[in-house]
């Protein structure tokens, strides 16, 4: 098995904000593209027949 190195408590806090920071980025991302993409296909999309 190999050794992995043990971190600091520093680096652990810096880990976890960056991780969180990845997180928030991204679920801002998928919003965005949300919101584009019903926007572009505009308001009529909602009456269609089924």
């Amino acid at each position: 098995m190999t050794d992995l190195p043990t971190l600091t408590p520093e680096e652990v806090r810096r880990r976890r904000k960056r991780s969180i920071a990845i997180a928030l980025t991204l679920t801002a991302l998928v919003a965005i593209f949300y919101v584009l993409t019903i926007a572009k296909l505009g308001p009529q999309v909602l009456n269609r027949p089924l």
